[in-house]
């Protein structure tokens, strides 16, 4: 556990420097095109693994809703770059969600069971709200190409559901395992 929290923090932290990123020049529109497809990619991946690994419908359903919807949001995201000819450039907040996301598949692979569904839920909530709070204090602000602008006021919906989305299972698996205190 202490290792998904350690994910966790380090995604916080990752985003919180876009937010400071903000107050300066903020990043790109190149560098935001990279930021989008890797925040995308690392909730594919994750939900990829949990489709795979979960014992729970709801848990596999909404898995396989992220893995529909994000990558439906990163096939938008590339079609718009290739039709701006823009390159996502890979920046420090690119990298640092995929090294979070790739350290929360590490912890994730070590779990099993309700454990696994309630590690990978808890994951899915922190990470949407991250990832909402740098798409509204940086992303928005920040994208110069009013047509990136558009796609990410576009998609920002449907973090928003999956948020949502999250929570209740969050709160359904938390009392699945009544007897438990959380730690």
């Amino acid at each position: 556990m202490r290792t998904i929290v350690a994910a966790f923090t380090g995604l916080l932290v990752v985003c919180g420097t876009a937010g400071a990123a903000a107050q300066g020049a903020g990043p790109t529109d190149p560098q935001i095109a990279a930021i989008v497809v890797t925040a995308n990619q690392v909730d594919i991946d994750a939900g990829k693994l949990a489709d795979s690994k979960s014992a729970s419908k709801e848990v596999k359903a909404f898995a396989q809703r992220m893995i529909t919807d994000h990558t439906g949001v990163n096939k938008s995201a590339t079609e718009l770059v290739t039709k701006l000819h823009v390159t996502p450039e890979s920046n420090a907040t690119s990298q640092g969600l995929e090294q979070g996301g790739d350290q929360n598949l590490a912890a994730l692979k070590k779990l099993s069971g309700s454990a696994f569904d309630r590690a990978y839920v808890d994951h899915e909530v922190v990470y949407h709200q991250a990832v909402l709070d740098a798409v509204d204090k940086t992303l928005i602000p920040s994208a110069q190409n009013a047509e990136l602008k558009a796609l990410l006021v576009k998609a920002r919906p449907a973090f928003v559901a999956h948020l949502e989305h999250a929570r209740h299972l969050q709160e359904s698996l938390g009392q699945q395992s009544s007897g438990k205190s959380g730690g």
